[in-house]
This record gives C-alpha cells, structure tokens and sequence, in this order.
C-alpha cells in the first residue's frame, strides 16, 4: 500500500537527513582537497601533494562498490531499515575521527596512513547508503510521481557540499590563514558529531518498506541476492546499463559540476578561494529546484527522455564550459556564474530522475543489491576518480583542459547507448 501524504513526508525527511550526513561527511574531504596537500602530503611541488590528496578522496570512492556489495546484499535479505542504522554510524565515527588527526608535521607518515584508513572507513559506509537510500524512499512513494517525490533524495549530495562550503568560506573570513591551517578545517568534521545524534535518532523512527515487509511475510526473500542478480539476464542486462549510463554519467556530471569546478577556479584559474566559494554556493542553490523539476518533468515525459537529454549535453558542452573558465577572470564574475547554473542544468537532468530510476529497474526480491553495486561502482571507480584522473591528465600532457577529454568520452557513448538501449520504468510496479 502507497504511504499517505504524511507518513511519507516523515519518512522522506528522515531518510533525506541521514543521506544528508553521508554526503556531508563525504565531500566536506573534497572541498578541502586542496588543504589536505600541504597538511598530509607535503611535497616541494604543489601539483604532486594535490595529487596526493586528490588519491586519497578517491580511494574512498574505489571501496563504495564493495560497502554496496556487503550492504546491499544485507538490504535483501534482512531488510533496507536495518542498514541504515550501519551505515550511518559507520560514516559519522569516521569522519569525527577526520577531524582529531595529527597531521604530517605531527607524526611523520602515520598521519597519511590514518587518513586514508578513515577515508577507507566512509567509503565503505558511503556503499551501502547512497543507492540504498533511493530504493527505501522509492518503495515508501507509491505509484504516482515517483519521479517528483523521490527527487529530493538527490538534493542531499549538492546540500551536504553547500553546508560544507559555507561553512569553510566562513572559517576562512573569520580566521587567519595560520589560524585555518592549524585547527580551522577540523571544525567541519567536529560538527559531524552533531549531525550524526540528529541522524540517529531520526532514523531510530524509520519503519520498514511496505515492499520488504510483504516479501518478508511471504517468505520470498532472496538468499543469495547478488548470485541471483548475475544469473539472470534482464537484470545483468539493467544492471550494466545502470553502471554505464545513468550512475556513470550522474556521477561524471556530479563531480565535474560539484568538486572539480572549485579545484579548477582554484588551481588553474587562480581565483580567490573565498570567490570560488562564493560561486559554488550560487551554482549549488540553483541545482536545487532544478533537480525537483527534472523529476517532475519524467513523470509526465518519462525518464528516459529527461536523462538521455542531459547526457547529450554533458559530452557536448563540458569540455566548451571550461574553456571559456579558463580564459575569464575575476571581473567576469556574471559569465562565470552563469556557465556553473548551465553546467547544472545538465546535472539536474541526469540526477532528477536517478532516484526512481535506481529502484524501478529490478524486481523486488533482489532491488537493494542490484540498484547499489553497479551504482556505486560507476560512481565510485568512474565518478570518484575524476577529478584525479583529470587532474593528472593535465599534469601528464601540460595542458589545464586535456583531461576533460575523459568525460566528455565517457559522456558521449553514454548517451548512446542509453538511447538505444534503456527501458521507460516509470510506470514500473515495485512489488513484482
């Protein structure tokens, strides 16, 4: 049975703020990429640390596939909520141990290494979280405007870096540059605390997918859901295009639009830290009702529709977007914030609709895996690295756009073939 209006706000509200917390914890490590070099890698060459730092975030998205493996596998066969409370603990004691770390000047090579264990820690938590949250809040929205109503789900991701991001420009103005290099990027990773007691005990009052429970009183679980998965053609078949398509194009246009923009103005436009800050915060309050209406717009035209459209713009205009980045300056503030609200129309496009999508794929019995691993692998090993793979794409060839090429690629047969290949889901029936 459908949620009502008001049991459904409630638990979209719960599970929108602990998938908040995750974003949150997970990218306040990207927005302070450039901090982390100097603090945990230093080196006589800057681009060598960055890329250090760089390495480090992405090993955090190289084990996402294996959290969802673990997870998702668990999601199916003792249930979604269950999960939840994991992984939600799991990120919030990582990230709060982020922000006691003793850095390299501190304790030598230990502090790179306790870094990355922590990062190791998020990641896994991160895949069993992001891929799962959408298909609990997917099976809580009935039938009708799914699209709509599981959209704010991807609000999380731009919210969590929002937060972050004022909350670092704000140290930044209010403390010296000493006084943020010695104790101010802790305060981001400390607030986490407070965060994660709001989380827990929101999520202590989330109830179990009607979905899940009628399996379970079925008895129609499945007990291997990730050999089931693999076994079955259709769903092998979803669950690649899932991977190339809509995760892998969502996640290049996510981190393109929201991580790397703010290292680019940073590193090869040299903008004012402050500035970037400011315009990110600008593109990231505009991503918002976009996000909500393009997955308005696929309930009434479909998602296919909506997400084939924003992948054709990704491979077309990423690489044009950044190049005319590089070639403006601080007095064209206007033109600089107008490219990052286009760069976010596309991304709305693709993630608007992710949400339902993720869930309305596959049957019931084997959803949460098979929704989570190729998600989080595409976000995780083709997302994730981006921005390293980029940025040493540039380092490798001198040249500050080169690496864009890697998207745009990617993008482009991305776009292909899911205009040849993916299926409507959105009048899709979750109970069968």
């Amino acid at each position: 049975m459908p949620a009502s209006s008001h049991s459904y706000r409630k638990v979209a509200i719960a599970a929108c703020f602990g998938t908040f917390l995750e974003w949150y914890d997970f990218l306040t490590f990207a927005t302070l990429a450039v901090v982390f070099g100097p603090l945990f890698f230093p080196s006589s060459d800057p681009s060598t640390a960055l890329l250090a730092s760089l390495a480090t975030f992405g090993v955090g998205m190289v084990v996402r596939p294996i959290g969802a493996a673990i997870f998702g596998s668990i999601g199916d066969r003792i249930g979604r909520r269950p999960v939840f409370m994991i992984t939600i603990t799991l990120m919030g004691i990582a990230t709060v141990c982020v922000g006691f770390l003793p850095t390299y000047a501190q304790v030598g090579i230990w502090a790179p290494i306790l870094l990355v264990s922590l990062r190791l820690l998020q990641g896994l938590s991160a895949g069993g979280e992001i891929g799962g949250g959408a298909v609990y809040l997917t099976e809580h929205a009935g039938q009708t405007n799914r699209g709509f109503k599981t959209s704010f789900l991807q609000l999380m991701g731009p919210l969590g870096i929002l937060v972050s991001t004022l909350q670092i420009a704000l140290l930044q103005t209010y403390l010296t540059q000493e006084e943020f290099l010695s104790w101010g990027w802790r305060v981001p990773f400390w607030v986490s605390l407070i965060l994660l007691l709001i989380a827990f005990k929101a999520r202590m009052a989330l109830e179990e997918t009607p979905i899940y429970l009628h399996l379970s009183k079925m008895h129609t679980q499945s007990k291997s859901p990730l050999r089931d998965n693999f076994k079955d053609p259709e769903t092998r078949k979803r669950m690649f295009l899932l991977f190339f398509c809509v995760s892998a194009g969502g996640a290049i246009l996510f981190f393109c639009v929201q991580v790397y923009t703010s290292i680019f103005l940073k590193t090869v436009v040299k903008l004012p830290p402050q500035l970037v800050d400011q315009l990110s915060v600008y593109a990231t309050i505009a991503l918002l009702p976009l996000t909500i209406f393009a997955g308005w717009l696929s309930d009434r035209i479909g998602r296919k529709p909506v997400v084939v459209s924003g992948l054709i713009l990704g491979a077309t205009l990423i690489l044009p977007a950044f190049y005319l980045l590089k070639n403006l300056n601080s007095n064209s503030m206007i033109t600089i914030a107008g490219i990052l609200i286009g760069l976010s129309i596309i991304l709305a496009l693709v993630v608007g609709p992710q949400t339902a999508l993720l869930a309305e794929l596959f049957p019931a019995k084997t959803r949460n895996s098979a929704a989570t691993l190729p998600h989080n692998l595409a976000a995780g090993w083709i997302g994730g690295l981006l921005p390293l793979i980029v940025t040493w794409l540039n380092h490798e060839w001198a040249n500050d756009l080169a690496g864009l090429m890697y998207p745009t690629f990617f993008l482009g047969i991305g776009a292909l073939m899911a205009a040849l290949y993916l299926p409507e889901t959105k009048q899709s029936n979750l109970h069968k």
